[in-house]
């Protein structure tokens, strides 16, 4: 899939502390369980704040959903995706949650109209649990319509 850029200060906090370290490669194995995406069979390894993951996904969606949990950690700066899809489809953009932004804002400005926000709300599930609980430094799914 290529390499992604993350904002290391920004992301889900994995372990104690106030430091954004990385968290290991099971810590992460861990994350990916908790938004019910399997971590079985995926190879990662963490050097510093750059995470490389490899092996296969489902699908294309499963793939870069893979990604983008991992890299919306604090302490990831990088993330490079070796997973392949086993069903390939369209690759969606990625986009970086700003201060003020909404998902309707996005939406508008992706889409061109903002009642389109649950279409990247789905696109996003099970790492987002609401509409409105979005911040900045978090990257988002935004899929074709």
């Amino acid at each position: 899939m290529g390499i992604f850029n993350f904002v290391k200060e920004a992301g889900a906090k994995l372990f104690g502390g106030s430091e954004a370290k990385a968290a290991s490669a099971e810590e992460l194995k861990q994350e990916l369980e908790k938004h019910n995406l399997n971590a079985e069979g995926l190879d990662i390894s963490v050097d510093g704040d750059k995470v490389t993951v490899a092996g296969k996904a489902q699908s294309t969606e499963i793939a870069e959903k893979i990604t983008i949990a991992l890299g919306n950690t604090l302490g990831i700066s990088q993330v490079e995706s070796k997973v392949e899809a086993i069903s390939a489809g369209m690759e969606s953009r990625m986009y970086t949650v700003v201060k003020g932004d909404t998902l309707s804002k996005i939406s508008k400005e992706m889409y061109g109209d903002p009642n389109k926000y649950q279409k990247i709300f789905e696109a996003n599930k099970p790492m987002l649990t609401h509409p409105d609980k979005i911040y900045p430094g978090q990257v988002l799914r935004i899929p074709e319509l």
